[in-house]
């Protein structure tokens, strides 16, 4: 289980890395698959540049804990994907906006990966 879990985690880690090395070297493609156009001048700016270190923040994050064995390092990941999940359901309660349950399926598995992985270090199985 604790093998399978840890290459999931690997898997999205990966994911998430290339994701955010994606909104660097190709942003419209990047913020296409997100669902988003990519935005002109200083919104463009801030579209790259918070979106790839989100990403790649998260993704060596939860590279850095499979590799160290540190669960410190999921808490990072959990904390921003918790927070996105949050603002997604703001952004459609308050703001108008579509409710993405794809994305925040997603969201909550890769931090029940990282829970159940933090939990396993606590326990020692990891």
């Amino acid at each position: 289980m604790a093998v399978v879990l840890k290459s999931l985690a690997g898997a999205a880690a990966l994911l998430f890395v290339l994701t955010g090395v994606a909104f660097w070297a190709a942003p419209e493609f990047a913020a296409a698959q997100l669902g988003m156009p990519l935005l002109n001048d200083v919104g463009r700016s801030s579209q790259i540049a918070d979106f790839a270190s989100f990403f790649i923040v998260a993704g060596v994050c939860i590279g850095l804990g499979l590799s160290s064995g540190n669960r410190i390092w999921f808490y990072p990941p959990v904390m921003l994907l918790s927070v996105a999940i949050i603002g997604r359901l703001i952004a459609w309660a308050v703001h108008g906006a579509a409710l993405t349950l794809d994305m925040i399926a997603v969201e909550i598995v890769v931090v029940s990966m990282l829970a159940l992985l933090i939990r396993s270090a606590d326990s020692g199985d990891a």
